[in-house]
């Protein structure tokens, strides 16, 4: 019996230091697989370029550096999520409302517009006849005039003649009534009154020099000729601006157009003077559109006996929008709104309390005031950003995540393909790519020489307001010569200065382009490209200044583009003076 006890007890002993053995091995090899799993699938990136994904480590085929290992997340986002740092919320102050309901019938429509001559009452002071001018009474464009004012002295030829034949007749007219009234009426045509005609004929002297006078009260908005100058008959003299009355044109988009109406009450105010309000009507909506701006002039009559609107003054209206109905619809400010031309993104806080984002795709309605009506993508009570949208997005760009000209999110680019790619994607097409979530440190000599660049642009992007391509010449060549002068040794970090290297070819080369063509398109087009890398170093380096970044979303058939600027109202450099005002402001750069 004892020995059964003991051959069970040495079993036992056996079994459990076999499962000891064999079954803890068994574990060290499963982790030791997973932890071999987890390795294989380890990825590696560029901190300067995040589109760059490979499996393995080794240099970044764009810039050179080496990859870095990609943080992997265990915070159970999804695909198309991403998180920010409580200290990169604070830095870009990044603020979310919730999307509400708004009547339409309470909102205002503001339009931006200018001051202009009032054409039914322009009028143009022509030459009846051909001759010298021998005195010329009206010296400077802008010089008002009135009725019957003497403007200039003529010598003409056949009028002499018609003098002449007017003292003959007048000696037969008795006998020959007909021709002496022909006479008479052939005077009169070329506008001499009766007082005139009978002052020559009572006299008998031929007058050598005859006067042209005003036929119409006004302003002198053009001179067309210049004393000494031989003049044919019918041929304009000057042209004279009654500014009594004056329109204001303002620009009004194709998907507002249904908004307004003819004799619809109109605000008008002006810069000029801030604390008053001219109230007006809707006189005329432009049945043609423009097929370039995408807009239709609307126009008001204004008063103006009291000067107070000079033509080419900036307006602004403020309209309540027709609407066909009454029920509340979903609204969102302006601010929340990134557009490509194509579509309309937003972005949506996913989680109340963490920040945690992701991009939404929306249908928009009218624009009516401040805000945007939403037809699609959106619900009542999400949570979305409304400041600081265009760093989101930046955000997301550089997590590889959908964003405003990604809506696939990132690609993953190895080896041959991301040499290949390299010339397609360290060419910038719009000004968040570059954008950080936290912004470099640098030395102060090299914000202030970067500041010397960024002056240089100002310029630039005034000449281009103008539409003086050569000073735009001129101001890109100064911008060369002070990137030049941009001392790298004030970049202490090997990121910043493999960062400033990238860009600084960028801003050359687009800004090189500029200064070698004389056609406005074309250096309009390499302007949009220079933005964009100059906005990306700005907003990595600082300037010492408040910068705006300013985005037009009409420019380049409606793919939109940014500029910046160191005032908060929108002049845009893209259209010249067509849509100066087309335009908001997308980012604060402290």
């Amino acid at each position: 019996m004892k020995k059964y006890i003991i051959y069970v007890g040495i079993f036992a002993v056996g079994m459990l230091l076999g499962w000891l053995l064999f079954g803890g091995s068994s574990n060290i090899e499963s982790e030791h697989n997973h932890d071999a799993a987890t390795e294989t699938n380890q990825m590696w990136t560029c901190s300067m370029h995040p589109q760059i994904m490979q499996p393995e480590p080794g240099d970044c085929p764009i810039c050179g550096m080496d990859l870095i290992p990609v943080a992997s997340s265990s915070e159970g986002l999804l695909a198309d999520q991403f998180k920010l740092s409580e200290n990169a919320m604070a830095l870009a102050n990044i603020q979310t409302s919730m999307v509400g309901h708004g009547k339409s019938e309470d909102n205002t429509i503001k339009l931006s517009g200018k001051i202009v001559e009032n054409e039914d009452a322009n009028a143009v002071q022509v030459s009846y006849f051909s001759g010298r001018i021998e005195q010329l009474n009206v010296s400077f464009t802008g010089e008002k005039v009135n009725k019957a004012q003497l403007l200039a002295t003529v010598y003409s030829p056949e009028l002499y003649a018609a003098q002449q034949e007017l003292i003959t007749a007048a000696s037969i007219k008795e006998s020959q009534p007909s021709l002496y009234k022909a006479v008479r009426n052939k005077l009169k045509l070329w506008k001499l009154s009766e007082s005139q005609i009978n002052q020559i004929e009572t006299s008998g002297l031929v007058k050598e020099n005859v006067p042209i006078y005003a036929t119409v009260s006004g302003t002198v908005s053009e001179k067309l000729v210049e004393q000494g100058d031989f003049v044919k008959q019918g041929q304009p003299l000057l042209k004279i601006a009654n500014l009594n009355t004056v329109w204001a044109n303002f620009d009004v988009y194709e998907n507002q157009i249904n908004l307004f109406k003819i004799g619809q009450a109109i605000s008008i105010t002006s810069n000029t003077y801030p604390n008053k309000v001219f109230k007006a009507k809707v006189d005329f909506i432009d049945p043609v559109l423009n097929t370039k701006t995408r807009t239709v002039k609307l126009r008001a009559v204004l008063a103006n006996k009291q000067d107070a609107f000079k033509p080419g003054m900036f307006v602004e209206a403020k309209v309540k929008g027709i609407t066909s109905s009454k029920e509340p619809v979903l609204t969102i400010p302006s601010t929340a709104v990134l557009w490509t031309g194509e579509r309309s993104v937003v972005y949506l806080k996913t989680d109340p309390n963490q920040p945690v984002f992701e991009m939404r795709e929306i249908t928009l309605g009218h624009k009516i005031g401040d805000n945007y009506e939403v037809l699609k993508g959106l619900e009542i009570e999400d949570e979305i950003v409304t400041h600081g949208t265009f760093t989101v997005d930046a955000a997301a760009q550089l997590q590889g995540k959908k964003s405003m000209m990604n809506k696939e999110g990132g690609k993953v680019i190895t080896g041959h393909e991301g040499h290949l790619g390299m010339e397609r994607n360290t060419s910038i097409n719009n000004a968040s790519l570059y954008n950080r979530k936290e912004r470099i440190k640098v030395s102060k000599d090299f914000q202030n020489q970067l500041k010397v660049v960024f002056n240089d642009y100002i310029k630039l992007k005034d000449a281009l307001v103008k539409d003086e391509y050569n000073k735009v010449i001129t101001e890109s060549k100064r911008l060369l010569g002070h990137l030049s002068n941009v001392e790298i040794k004030g970049l202490k970090d090997k990121e910043a200065h493999a960062y400033w290297m990238l860009l600084e070819k960028e801003i050359k080369a687009s800004a090189t382009s500029i200064s070698n063509t004389s056609k406005l398109e074309s250096q309009r087009n390499h302007f949009k490209q220079l933005s964009s890398h100059l906005i990306g170093a700005i907003q990595t380096f600082g300037v010492n200044e408040k910068v705006f970044v300013e985005f037009c979303p009409m420019v380049d058939d409606n793919n939109g583009a940014y500029w910046l600027s160191r005032e908060e109202k929108v002049i845009n450099p893209y259209f010249g003076g067509a849509m100066l005002t087309c335009g908001e402001v997308k980012q604060v750069i402290e």
